[in-house]
């Protein structure tokens, strides 16, 4: 299994480009505007997404992938994600005001998209790679993916404060080999972080601390021009660790 890392900030501008991560040829996680690293015929290969949650900065690229390559496509684009994402993405996104709703495009026969709920804890597999959504903690309902292979394991928390469950989650997985988590804000703005539920460096550090597993940590959602404080904080809290900032274009291989 290939992960590529076609966007990992937690904004845009000087060639940042927020979340999404390709599996292989035929798969992305999140579609933020990481999604425009690819070429026409790359995207016409993606067939199946799944959505850590509904914020704009990773879902932005769905519909346009859609209004790009729809119709090429044999079988409908299927969005995996937590049933209440789905409600938002329905409600808000493809609800033909900001979006046509392409469930129904070129008719609801035979669409060009399709959702597919997928409740925390349940396992999807797909082509020999199974995707189960976690347990996590944010502003909206929001899910962390576990992705194995029989080589191995790779988490990928999505947007996240502390959550015991999804600690618990972890510690449950023996050949867990990379955790990609977030750490969007430095020590100084924690309470921002507090109220939009994200990680800040201590409070990461204390995550890993609780953990029995020892994966390797890849840092991911640093805010635009806060990267440097934020990484250097991280190595200063929980200098053990050896953590490194995920980086777009990285590929990670199990």
């Amino acid at each position: 299994m290939k992960l590529t890392v076609l966007g990992c900030s937690g904004g845009i501008g000087s060639g940042r480009h927020t979340t999404c991560l390709k599996v292989d040829d035929d798969v992305l996680i999140d579609a933020g505007s990481g999604i425009t690293m690819l070429d026409f015929e790359q995207l016409v290969k993606i067939d199946h997404i799944f959505l850590t949650h509904a914020h704009l900065d990773h879902v932005l690229g769905l519909p346009l992938l859609l209004d790009s390559v729809g119709d090429l496509r044999t079988a409908p684009l299927t969005v995996h994600a937590l049933p209440e994402v789905l409600q938002a993405l329905s409600s808000h996104l493809f609800n033909w005001q900001l979006w046509p709703d392409f469930r129904e495009i070129p008719s609801a026969e035979a669409p060009w998209l399709r959702f597919a709920p997928l409740g925390l804890g349940e396992a999807f597999t797909l082509n020999g790679r199974t995707f189960t959504p976690l347990p996590v903690t944010h502003a909206v309902p929001a899910c962390g993916l576990h992705l194995a292979i029989e080589a191995g394991s790779l988490v990928f928390s999505g947007d996240t404060t502390h959550n015991d469950a999804f600690i618990a989650a972890l510690n449950a997985i023996p050949d867990l080999r990379h955790l990609i988590i977030e750490t969007s804000f430095e020590n100084a703005l924690a309470d921002i972080a507090q109220v939009s539920k994200h990680h800040w460096p201590d409070s990461l550090a204390a995550e890993l601390q609780m953990l029995r597993v020892r994966p390797e940590v890849w840092i991911t959602h640093l805010k635009p021009g806060n990267e440097s404080a934020i990484m250097n904080e991280l190595r200063e809290a929980a200098p053990e660790w050896g953590v490194e900032a995920l980086m777009q274009g990285q590929v990670i291989e199990i």
